[in-house]
C-alpha cells in the first residue's frame, strides 16, 4: 500500500474519532493535543510524508480501534506504532 493511501486511511480514522488533523509550520514534529475541548493531531507540514504519517500513527494508536475496520496494512502500522 502506498504512503499516501496509508496517510488518507490514517486522516479517516482521525475524522471519525472526531480528532482534526492541522498543518502547521514550526520548529517541531507533531503530535495530540487538545484545544477548547476538541482533540487535533498537530503535524509539521513541512516535513515529509513518511514523518507526518508517523506522528499520526502514534497518535491514533494511543485509542482503542480494536473495533474498527481498516486494511491490513494500516492495521499493522498501528500496532507497530503501539
Amino acid at each position: 500500500m502506498k504512503l499516501e493511501a496509508i496517510y488518507n486511511e490514517l486522516a479517516e480514522i482521525a475524522k471519525q474519532h472526531d480528532i482534526k488533523i492541522r498543518k502547521e509550520s514550526g520548529l517541531f514534529k507533531g503530535g495530540l493535543c487538545i484545544v477548547n475541548n476538541e482533540r487535533h493531531i498537530v503535524v509539521n507540514k513541512n516535513m515529509p510524508l513518511e514523518i507526518m504519517t508517523t506522528v499520526i500513527a502514534d497518535c491514533l494508536s494511543t485509542l482503542d480501534l480494536s473495533n474498527q475496520y481498516m486494511k491490513p496494512a494500516v492495521r499493522e502500522l498501528l500496532e507497530r506504532r503501539a
